[in-house]
């Protein structure tokens, strides 16, 4: 599965891009914070590829491996229309 095909079946399973408040990667995971939790589908994040889902206070972290940084930055570009 390309980087693209993750990065759009990972936003969808977030409630889509209008529904991401701010979004941040790290080594292994993508921070974000949503404006409605109740969209979040852990179940599809597993599908796409999400190691687990942790939620700490108002914040979402999805695991997904090494490959964060490069997903995080393909729906950013899926999120601008590029």
């Amino acid at each position: 599965m390309s980087f693209q095909e993750k990065a759009e079946q990972v936003l969808a399973a977030l409630g889509g891009g209008d529904n991401i408040k701010s979004m941040e990667p790290c080594i292994t995971r993508i921070r974000v914070e949503l404006h409605d939790k109740s969209k979040l589908d852990e179940p599809a994040l597993k599908k796409a590829g999400a190691h687990g889902v942790m939620k700490i206070g108002s914040a979402i972290q999805v695991v997904m491996g090494t490959q964060s940084d490069n997903i995080e930055a393909e729906m950013r570009r899926v999120m601008e229309g590029k």
